[in-house]
């Protein structure tokens, strides 16, 4: 689910990005964990011990290829069979936006991880604001390659949307990278620029 780009700079950067997020010997979940790049690369780079939850039978038979513990479940549902706190870390990267309740699923990762990893395209971004303005078209790009009749991003959010989310709901926001081509840069807190120059954003929380 979170494979969107798969062949991209953009990806590899992103999940090299998330695997220094974590650290060594975590016990974490990935929910929507796709073919499970990234799951793999946790385990091969982390030792973590991770299990994933995706949606897709032809992903999740993929990741049982590669030798990893995942199940196939709609994390719309929720994670009541997990208990509180169970996991060092869970990570939703690039599925946030096409969850039927975010909120929802925002709540379950908190309640079940220690710490949280979200990722997710922010439609914000100056290029995506210029694509509308002028062509008057839904905006593509690399992140957001898809037409408006198969993208499967329902909840379009931006930087500044998730700033007011958590902190509307007594988010803690530990750690955020902003992403552009190649470029990183760290904050912690909100501002115009990055809002407009982000292309993606990358975010540690948690909740007491």
């Amino acid at each position: 689910m979170n494979n969107h780009y798969d062949t991209s700079k953009g990806l590899h950067l992103n999940y090299s990005l998330i695997v220094k997020m974590v650290e060594n010997g975590s016990r974490v979940l990935d929910l929507g964990c796709g073919n499970g790049q990234l799951l793999k690369l946790l385990k091969e780079e982390k030792h973590i011990k991770g299990n994933g939850i995706e949606i897709s039978q032809t992903e999740v038979i993929q990741c049982l290829e590669k030798g990893l513990s995942v199940i196939q479940g709609d994390i719309d549902e929720g994670l009541k069979q997990i208990p509180d706190k169970y996991y060092d870390y869970v990570i939703l990267n690039q599925t946030l936006q096409s969850t039927q309740n975010p909120h929802y699923v925002m709540e379950e990762m908190l309640r079940v991880g220690k710490k949280c990893i979200v990722s997710f395209p922010n439609f914000a971004y100056w290029r995506v604001r210029f694509n509308f303005f002028f062509t008057g078209n839904m905006p593509k790009s690399k992140v957001l390659p898809f037409e408006w009749y198969n993208t499967p991003n329902i909840h379009l959010l931006t930087i500044k949307d998730f700033f007011e989310y958590s902190k509307n709901n007594n988010i803690n926001i530990l750690e955020c990278i902003y992403t552009t081509k190649a470029k990183i840069r760290k904050d912690f807190r909100y501002s115009k620029f990055s809002n407009l120059f982000a292309e993606e954003a990358i975010f540690v929380i948690s909740k007491n």
